[in-house]
């Protein structure tokens, strides 16, 4: 415990003359600093990692309980513990959100309202008398999305015909057509495959119209709206493109209705095949949620019995994302489990705060960390030609790496060596070349290259960055920027299919992963002058929004992609008297609040003119004065203020309080809690003030 925060502790002693107000702020960082890096030491896990819960919306708990309902489950312990929590969510209105304080979801109510009562509860009770007339005031069960049409068509509430048609055929496309399976986002693929199974077989478990819902039907569901990706202007042309993908769902109906399919055996065959080969090395398909559950309705539709191994799996991987509350009588889910995400920021916070890496903690994280690297070729490989280097978010995840967590983990890797810099730039090498064979270290490296990490350690993570590195630059976009999992994935016009309406349809650039992209780059020695860097850097300026601020694609929302992209930036060399970094820097200082914090809600996403306003939260304000130090603004009265307020509201024991989502799992449809989010950031955002004011 002594070397904790030692190097901060240093850096924070008082020049001659300082104010006896700042030898006090130096003081509380530092004990700041050390709290909360024990907090964290002590919840590492056994296998060196670090993994908080992943909290999101109750849609979790309502198409759990809808699984088991078509599965005939529904009567369960574990239903009913499903349903119990999804009565602690509940608005006082009636309905439920999709974030603490957020607006009634149409989408999220209904399955919740379903969810009830099919677990039993009396729909003259309080509680459903209450979300019944929520839910009609607000369009009724006609206003549903997608995926909620699905469930109600899998528990006979209303036909198939009033869903998308998600035709198993795309899967035999060649990838050279505008429309492909491998033109969709990653996470898209995933749960297409096997909905477009369910869509072929069409199940039906019916339940006795005393359970069912048809309450909540203003009309009859012939009646329904097409769904429609949320911020897509609508278009009154005759020939627009959703008409044309209108008239391609009808032909496809007409087609399934009148058996005019000649390649459908062959499809769902490709489509089983492509599902259970993505199962292998895989917490689930795709390791999130949705792939799992549609993954076991489409098993079933396909004749595999509960006793089967590929059902047994994807049964086992759901029960792996639930959380027993037994004091409330209570079972939630997550979506996934983040564990490379929270080990590698985890590792990133606890070096700047000066815990040694020859610190046994590290060590084991280390390790863990390297073996969670690549091997295989994902689906990014059928876009990209590069070798495997990247990581992926949860603990098993082979097939999809992401371009986020790979470059976290290499920052958590080169922050544990001393310098910063890896001897001579190893970036700038890779830049130049970074199609040419991954070079080959020593297993048992010295420290000549690096610092502190154990030799035995140092070949491994020399060897593993170069790898990661080169996947990376690999997976730059046309426009210069970065997407998550895949390579110029930005075909904007699939966005107009019917079944676009969870808004993740593609996988573009954006400017809060590019920003990170930048950031590792400079780490590793890239500057601007570099091509990759020169192209990145040209994508950010066209992206700033007049106001200074950028778009936050995974985190909440303007404050996380401003934070990102300025901090990218300067790390690359652009100079802080830029304007696009001054621009940025002043929207950051025109967004603090009087108490001293930064704050915004997941509204932002919806309406734009929200951006940077909400409850202030520990998370954002460490972001916040990231963004604003990147700029040079360590000793700006708004960034002590900000450090004031951390210090303000940190608990005894290291921990910050955060009940507010700051996480984006899709914009305006899925939000997140990351439990360490209030942790890890601004433990981070404390060690760097004092490092830059020592």
């Amino acid at each position: 415990m002594d070397a904790i925060g030692e190097s901060v502790a240093t850096s924070s002693s008082p020049r001659h003359g300082a104010t006896s107000q700042a030898v006090s702020r130096s003081e509380s960082v530092c004990r700041a600093v050390r709290r909360t890096c024990q907090w964290l030491l002590d919840r590492q896990q056994a296998d060196g990692a670090w993994c908080a819960e992943l909290e999101g919306d109750t849609i979790l708990e309502s198409e759990t309980i809808l699984l088991w309902a078509v599965l005939g489950r529904e009567g369960t312990p574990l239903a009913r513990r499903a349903a119990a929590y999804l009565l602690q969510k509940q608005l006082p209105e009636g309905g439920w959100a999709k974030f603490p304080g957020g607006p009634l979801d149409i989408s999220g109510s209904v399955k919740a309202y379903f969810a009830l009562k099919l677990t039993g509860h009396d729909p003259q009770a309080e509680p459903l008398e209450r979300a019944r007339r929520a839910i009609l005031a607000h369009g009724g069960a006609d206003a549903v999305n997608t995926f909620t049409r699905f469930f109600l068509a899998m528990l006979g509430q209303i036909p198939y015909d009033r869903c998308p048609s998600v035709p198993p055929e795309v899967v035999l496309l060649p990838k050279w057509l505008p429309v492909n399976l491998y033109a969709t986002s990653a996470w898209s693929r995933t749960i297409f495959v096997p909905l477009s199974i369910i869509s072929a077989v069409q199940p039906v478990r019916e339940v006795e119209p005393a359970r069912g819902i048809r309450e909540l039907f203003l009309r009859d569901s012939q009646d329904w709206p097409t769904p429609r990706c949320p911020g897509l202007p609508a278009s009154t042309r005759w020939l627009s493109l959703d008409r044309i993908f209108g008239a391609v769902d009808g032909l496809l109906k007409w087609c399934q209705r009148h058996r005019v399919l000649p390649w459908r055996r062959q499809a769902l065959a490709a489509a089983r095949d492509w599902m259970l080969a993505r199962f292998e090395q895989s917490d689930g398909l795709g390791a999130i949620y949705p792939p799992i559950v549609m993954s076991l309705v489409a098993l079933r539709c396909l004749g595999y019995d509960e006793q089967s191994p590929p059902v047994r799996y994807c049964l086992k991987q759901l029960e792996d994302l639930a959380i027993e509350d037994p004091a409330a009588g209570a079972l939630r889910f997550q979506p996934c489990k983040s564990p490379v995400w929270d080990t590698t920021i985890t590792l990133r916070a606890l070096a700047a705060a000066g815990v040694p890496a020859e610190t046994p903690a590290i060590g084991r994280a280390v390790r863990w960390l390297l073996d969670r690297q690549t091997s295989r070729r994902g689906d990014w490989s059928k876009t990209v030609r590069a070798e495997p280097g990247g990581w992926y978010f949860e603990y098993a995840n082979e097939f999809y790496p992401d371009v986020d967590d790979t470059i976290m983990a290499l920052m958590a890797l080169q922050a544990q060596f001393e310098g910063g810099n890896l001897a001579g730039g190893l970036a700038r090498r890779d830049l130049a070349e970074p199609a040419g064979p991954p070079r080959a270290y020593p297993a048992e490296g010295g420290r000549t290259r690096g610092g502190h990490l154990p030799p035995a350690l140092l070949g491994r993570s020399m060897a593993a960055i170069d790898r990661g590195l080169r996947w990376v630059l690999a997976m730059q976009n046309n426009d210069g920027g970065w997407g998550a999992f895949d390579r110029n994935n930005h075909r904007q016009f699939l966005c107009h299919v019917p079944f676009a309406d969870h808004n993740a349809m593609i996988d573009p650039s954006t400017p809060d992963l590019t920003g990170r992209v930048l950031e590792t780059l400079g780490k590793l020695g890239g500057r601007v002058g570099d091509p990759a860097v020169d192209r990145a850097v040209a994508y950010l300026r066209a992206s700033q929004q007049p106001d200074g601020s950028w778009f936050g694609r995974w985190g909440v929302n303007y404050i996380y992609g401003t934070w990102q992209a300025v901090t990218g930036l300067v790390e690359v060399g652009v100079p802080r008297q830029d304007p696009a970094v001054a621009a940025a820097a002043d929207w950051l200082l025109a967004h603090q609040q009087p108490g001293g914090g930064w704050g915004e809600s997941p509204a932002s996403y919806d309406a734009p003119q929200l951006r940077g306003r909400g409850t202030p939260t520990a998370s954002q304000t460490a972001w916040a004065l990231l963004g604003l130090m990147a700029a040079g603004l360590d000793r700006h009265p708004a960034v002590l203020g900000g450090i004031d307020y951390l210090l303000a509201r940190q608990e005894d024991d290291g921990r910050w309080q955060e009940a507010e989502f700051t996480g984006t799992g899709f914009p305006r449809v899925f939000y997140l809690r990351y439990h360490y989010y209030p942790i890890y950031f601004p433990l981070l955002a404390l060690a760097r003030w004092a490092a830059n004011t020592r």
